[in-house]
């Protein structure tokens, strides 16, 4: 695989750039344009639960670290795709939408649940591309808030085409789908 180092000031750039949403892209992103939806789904009214994870092995190996949610509260929606942001010390990197993936809109009654899994490309220990991430951030949509959870799966790949994690956030899912 070809990829170009991590640096700080890269990764912050690339930060910068997909923070950025019209609303009606693909890239996964908690609050769409920064005011939070009253009717959306908000961490602590939620339970989020990650893992276990189909940890990937080996440089190289693809793993999948799937998030539950379940609503503790009054009827939710989940309306666009988590946020998903890796970090390690001062460095973060968003973790984008799954390609060709399409959002649902999904409705959670009090105690309804959903999912949605974090894949990822094994990075190399040590190596320059990749990023070997501490902790995992994650957002729902409509909402400011967030939640961190340790990153107990070995370093994550670079990319090179975007300088940006190896990794893919897929759209919501309620049991049966």
């Amino acid at each position: 695989m070809r990829a170009i180092p991590l640096t700080v000031t890269a990764v912050a750039a690339a930060l910068a750039l997909t923070a950025c949403t019209d609303g009606g892209d693909t890239a996964a992103g908690g609050s769409n344009g920064g005011s939070a939806d009253k009717s959306a789904c908000q961490i602590g009214s939620v339970s989020v639960e990650i893992g276990p994870a189909s940890m990937a092995p080996a440089a190289g190996d693809t793993g999948e670290v799937p998030v539950s949610i379940t609503n503790q509260s009054a009827p939710c929606t989940l309306d666009h795709f988590p946020g998903v942001t890796l970090q390690q010390g001062d460095t973060s990197a968003a973790v984008h939408a799954l390609k060709g993936a399409k959002p649902q809109k999904l409705k959670l009654a009090k105690g309804d649940s959903a999912s949605f899994a974090i894949s990822y490309v094994r990075g190399k220990d040590g190596g320059e591309t990749s990023l070997a991430a501490e902790s995992v951030k994650v957002s729902l949509p409509g909402s400011d808030s967030t939640q961190s959870f340790p990153w107990k799966y070995g370093p994550v790949a670079g990319t090179a085409a975007e300088n940006t994690p190896d990794a893919s956030v897929s759209a919501f899912q309620q049991p049966g789908d």
